[in-house]
């Protein structure tokens, strides 16, 4: 019989219920005892939880059943899941509790040798991530629901610049966490068009009986990056921003959300952006404030006036 066969017929024996020796499972597959070990010590490895008890009455035992779980996990496997499991967590992940329960079935379905590798692995991995509010997990499961089941919902959204919410109907096409927030992106009955919305700012949401069916080629991270970091139609229109410094703050400058979009050079002293002149001086400077001295514009020497003309303004503003 091939290898293959040989320790899935191991696997359903210590399904029994029972334990069973080495030997028994020797005799039964008519291979040697030594072989029957080495398989053994390979379905251990691949994450089978096998127990063994030495002594008159030993022998080896599958911990609680385990051939009724679907999927076989290794080590490796099941500590990326864990982390992972870590880092959906701190984003606000909306089925929480069901998150919970995978973790302690991978947990579960360990022997101890392994279950103590888990722990150690896990008591010095920590992620940090701000906390949103108790109000946008609801939403966000109930969004969840709506991308998937394909339906309308209704939501009293506020945006950042009103001050009283408005009732809207959108189509959910799908969800994205970005810079520590939770979106949506779908279509807007009321705008007609597909927007983004942030879900911490859906005040109230509630199901509606009308369906929808989403592209099977759209997807709502191309769409959502394209609205924040739109690509320039040509070269019209944009300006090399050159900027010299220290080469932390140059490579902070180079990790922005939006500069690091727009790099086009990194030397060892210098980075060189290219940006549309409407943003240039729109944004740029309150930016770039912030580096103090640790950086210098170059250019262009609009850019170097605008960002005097902002330092004045602050410097005035305090004064008075």
């Amino acid at each position: 019989m091939p290898k293959n066969d040989n320790m899935l017929a191991i696997l359903w024996m210590l399904n029994s219920g029972g334990i069973i020796t080495a030997k028994q499972m020797s005799e039964k597959l008519e291979i040697n005892i030594r072989t029957v070990y080495r398989y053994i010590d390979a379905l251990c490895a691949s994450g089978v939880p096998i127990l063994s008890d030495s002594g008159h009455n030993g022998g080896y035992s599958l911990l609680n059943h385990f051939i009724k779980a679907p999927l076989l996990f290794d080590l490796e496997e099941k500590k990326a899941l864990l982390h992972g499991a870590t880092f959906a967590k701190e984003a606000g992940y909306p089925m929480s509790e069901a998150l919970d329960n995978a973790v302690a079935k991978l947990r579960m379905y360990s022997n101890q040798e392994q279950e103590n590798t888990l722990s150690r692995h896990l008591a010095g991995f920590e992620v940090i991530n701000r906390v949103g509010p108790p109000s946008a997990q609801p939403v966000l499961a109930e969004l969840e629901q709506a991308v998937a089941g394909e339906f309308a919902v209704e939501i009293d959204y506020r945006t950042g610049r009103e001050e009283h919410p408005k009732t809207r109907v959108i189509d959910p096409y799908g969800m994205v966490y970005w810079n520590n927030k939770w979106y949506t992106v779908g279509y807007c009955h009321l705008k007609n068009e597909i927007r983004s919305f942030r879900a911490d700012r859906i005040l109230a949401i509630r199901r509606t009986q009308v369906n929808f069916k989403r592209a099977e080629d759209f997807s709502a991270r191309e769409f959502f990056m394209q609205n924040l970091l739109p690509d320039p139609g040509g070269t019209e229109g944009l300006i090399s921003v050159i900027i010299e410094g220290r080469a932390e703050a140059l490579d902070d400058l180079c990790l922005n959300w939006y500069l690091g979009h727009h790099l086009k050079e990194r030397t060892s002293g210098q980075a060189v952006f290219v940006l549309e002149e409407e943003y240039l001086l729109r944004y740029i400077p309150h930016l770039l404030l912030a580096y103090g001295k640790s950086i210098q514009v170059i250019e262009p020497q609009s850019l170097k006036a605008k960002l005097a003309t902002v330092a004045a303004d602050l410097m005035e503003y305090y004064q008075l």
